[in-house]
């Protein structure tokens, strides 16, 4: 039997979703672990535990509405499923549903849209309490984005491109052209929100589109300025990278046929209009 799962995670005290070599703490490791719990020594004997994910975030970066697949011999009802994995799982991960799936299904090649939405909290000082949630900006007081910029900016991005300038050098991506469907930017001060929209991404290329838009809203660039960097295809020309502390994986995107739920969003402290389809 394939079960697929949908969850939410804060991702400040791990490594990223994939289990790693040292005894560092992961997404993924922590998710088998409970499964493994739930399900009993003789049903992993029968069937050991391995999650196929849709995207494997980053250090620091959480996830809204991320999907999991996994095969087990083990049959229990779909809410018995979230209420006896999440008695295992930490504070800082939790199951929202659960449902089984034929073997056609896969959680990672199966999708073919995923969404992103960076959280920026602006302003002349930092904020103790966002810690970890969003990512900071720092603004002299009285002062605000250049939005219609960064929204002239963000055009040239939309299609099919080659963005080998915002890839990381530990991307280990086969092709560096993605399709980008959408860019939204959403100014509420002291807030400033982007949702971005793809078939895929490649290792820190929201996180470095970020930093070019932030250059681009203070008028450190014009916005001219990001079709240079894309058509480059180099990324020492790119801004920095930003922090992954405002980076939500929100939304995968499956053919109707699998049924797949949409995340439960309504327990974010992100914008209605950004969790919107």
């Amino acid at each position: 039997m394939r079960i697929v799962l949908g969850l939410q995670y804060e991702g400040s005290q791990f490594s990223g979703w994939q289990t790693q070599a040292l005894p560092i703490r992961s997404v993924q490791a922590e998710l088998e672990k409970a499964i493994e719990s739930f399900i009993g020594s003789e049903g992993v004997a029968n069937n050991p535990v391995r999650t196929i994910t849709a995207g494997r975030t980053d250090t620091g970066v959480h996830a809204l509405g991320q999907v999991v697949h996994f095969d087990t011999s083990t049959e229990r009802t779909d809410w018995s499923w979230v209420r006896g994995i999440n008695a295992f799982l930490p504070p800082d991960i939790v199951i929202n549903w659960a449902k089984p799936v034929s073997e056609e299904f896969s959680a990672r090649f199966s999708a073919f849209e995923r969404t992103y939405i960076y959280a920026v909290h602006a302003s002349s000082c930092r904020a103790p309490l966002l810690s970890n949630r969003a990512g900071f900006f720092m603004l002299p007081p009285d002062t605000w984005f250049d939005i219609p910029a960064m929204k002239k900016a963000a055009e040239c991005l939309i299609g099919e491109h080659d963005f080998s300038s915002f890839r990381s050098a530990e991307c280990q991506s086969k092709t560096p052209i993605k399709t980008m469907y959408s860019i939204d930017i959403v100014s509420e001060q002291p807030w400033l929100y982007f949702r971005i929209r793809g078939n895929a991404f490649l290792h820190h290329m929201v996180r470095n589109l970020i930093g070019c838009f932030l250059m681009i809203g203070v008028g450190k660039q014009g916005p001219e300025w990001m079709q240079e960097v894309l058509v480059a295809k180099n990324r020492s020309l790119a801004a920095p990278t930003f922090a992954p502390d405002g980076l939500y994986l929100a939304k995968i995107a499956y053919p109707e046929k699998f049924e797949i739920p949409d995340p439960w969003l309504q327990n974010s402290f992100l914008p209605s209009q950004l969790l919107q389809n």
